[in-house]
C-alpha cells in the first residue's frame, strides 16, 4: 500500500493544474476498498484539492500467470474493468480493442474482489485434488484415472453448477457421501483437513441463518420451502428442516409453505423419515402463500423458486425478510 500511496501522490501532483479529463487505472491485486481508501485520497492529497469529475478512476485486474504472461495478456479469459460510469468504461474498452476477450464492466469493489476469488478457487482445486489422491492411494484406487473421469463431467463437476452464493446444502447424497469419504480416510489414517471442514462450514451457515432470524426479535416466522432444494419433496438432511426445528426450539411460532411437501402423498424413505424424525411437520404446513404471509412477521426464503418470489411479492411493509439467497430472489420476485 505504501507504493500505491506514493504513486497516487505523484499522479495527484501532476494533475494539480490540469482541468481536462484524465483517467487513473489501478492494475494490481488489491483488497476490496483499496481504490477508495488508499488511491483516491492519495491523488487528492497530491493535487492539494478536490479533483472533481474530470478525474475518473478504474480498476483493471490482470489475470496473467508466470511463464505465460504474454500469451495470457493477449488472450485472457476476460478483460475486467471496475468503474462507476460508462465514459470511463468506454476509455478502457478502446484501450483493449485489440485484445480478443469479453469486456466485462462492473463495480470497483467487485473488480478488486474477483482476482482474490479466482486465486482462492485455484488454491482450493489444488488441495482438493491432492486430498482425493491421498484417499485414492489409501483405498487402492488410481487417483489420476479417477480425476480424469471426474473432469469429463462438464455438466456438474467442471461447470457453473453449485457455484452460486446462497444457503446450505443438504439432501440424501452430499452429506452422506462426504461423511463416508472422510470416515474411510480416517479409518486408513489419512488426514483430510479440507474435506473434513466442509460439513462444519455448512452447519455454520445454518447457525448463522438461525441467528439472523432470532435477531429480528419477532416470534411469528414464515418459512418458504422445506425440502433440501426446490422442486422436490425430499426432506432428508434438509437445512431448512434443521432451521425450522431450531427456531421452534427457541420458542418461535413457525409456519411453512412448500407445495411439493404433501405428507399424504409421500412414499418410501422420505415418508419414513418424516414419521420417525419430524412427525409434527405436517401441522406447520400452510396451504397457500396468503396463509403464510398472514401468519408471519418474518419471512425466510432460501431459494429463488416461484413460491419464494410469490411470497416476497405478497409481503407487506411490516414484514421482515430474511433472504438466504443473498439477493438472488429479488430478481425473481420482480416478475410477480
Amino acid at each position: 500500500m505504501d507504493a500505491l500511496e506514493r504513486l497516487g501522490h505523484e499522479i495527484g501532483r501532476a494533475l494539480a493544474e490540469r482541468d481536462e479529463p484524465y483517467t487513473v487505472v489501478l492494475r494490481s491485486t488489491v483488497l476490496p476498498g483499496t481504490t477508495e481508501r488508499v488511491l483516491v485520497p492519495a491523488l487528492r492529497a497530491g493535487a492539494g484539492r478536490e479533483l472533481g469529475p474530470t478525474v475518473r478512476f478504474a480498476v483493471n485486474p490482470e489475470f496473467m500467470r508466470e511463464g505465460s504472461s504474454l500469451r495470457d495478456f493477449a488472450q485472457p479469459p476476460f478483460t475486467l474493468v471496475g468503474c462507476d460510469d460508462a465514459r470511463t468504461a468506454a476509455v478502457l474498452r478502446s484501450l483493449y480493442s485489440g485484445v480478443e476477450a469479453p469486456f466485462v464492466p462492473t463495480a470497483v469493489r467487485t473488480a478488486e474482489t474477483v482476482k482474490y476469488v479466482s486465486n482462492a478457487f485455484h488454491a482450493l482445486k489444488v488441495c482438493f485434488a491432492n486430498e482425493i489422491a491421498d484417499v485414492c492411494s489409501a483405498l487402492g484406487a488410481d487417483a489420476h484415472e479417477a480425476m480424469r473421469i471426474f473432469l469429463m463431467d462438464r455438466k456438474l463437476n467442471v461447470s457453473e453448477a453449485y457455484l452460486r452464493p446462497g444457503f446450505a446444502f443438504g439432501g440424501s447424497c452430499l452429506p452422506k457421501d462426504l461423511r463416508a469419504l472422510v470416515y474411510a480416510a480416517r479409518a486408513a489414517d489419512v488426514s483430510l483437513p479440507l474435506l473434513s471442514a466442509i460439513l462444519p462450514s455448512n452447519e455454520g451457515r445454518i447457525r448463522r441463518a438461525v441467528g439472523e432470524v432470532l435477531e429480528t426479535r419477532k416470534r411469528r416466522i414464515g418459512v418458504v420451502g422445506l425440502s433440501f432444494k426446490p422442486g422436490t419433496d425430499d426432506l432428508r438432511e434438509s437445512p431448512m428442516v434443521t432451521l425450522v426445528e431450531t427456531l421452534i426450539g427457541k420458542g418461535c411460532d413457525v409456519r411453512v409453505f412448500d407445495p411439493n411437501v404433501a405428507v399424504g402423498r409421500l412414499r418410501g424413505a422420505n415418508r419414513r423419515y418424516i414419521e420417525e424424525e419430524i412427525p409434527h411437520i405436517a401441522s406447520l404446513l400452510c396451504e397457500n402463500v396468503e396463509a403464510l404471509v398472514a401468519h408471519a412477521e418474518v419471512l425466510v426464503v432460501s431459494s429463488t423458486s416461484d413460491d419464494a418470489a410469490q411470497a416476497l411479492a405478497a409481503a407487506g411493509p411490516h414484514h421482515v425478510v430474511v433472504d438466504l439467497t443473498r439477493g438472488a430472489i429479488r430478481k425473481r420476485s420482480a416478475a410477480f
